[in-house]
């Protein structure tokens, strides 16, 4: 079975809302759906695919860091979820 935390909805906070809407939905989604944004929006950094730029959007949940690694993705987007 799932581990349940990654299953058991989620509410994004308004900034995170702006991007992935704002129903309560799992972790697992979340992820998904800010990949599927910055996939819409060409913001992986074009020399180095591991880099994610931020638009207005996105830079108010990197904490207005204006680049981060996909590494870092995780855990500034666990910051917008409640």
């Amino acid at each position: 079975m799932a581990n349940a935390a990654f299953m058991k909805p989620l509410t994004p906070s308004a900034d995170l809302g702006a991007i992935v809407g704002e129903k309560a939905i799992p972790r697992t989604e979340v992820v998904k759906k800010v990949w599927e944004y910055i996939k819409k929006h060409d913001l992986q950094d074009k020399k180095n695919r591991r880099n994610i730029n931020a638009d207005e959007k996105l830079g108010k949940i990197f904490g207005g860091k204006k680049q981060v690694t996909m590494f870092e993705l995780t855990s500034l987007v666990s910051k917008h979820l409640k």
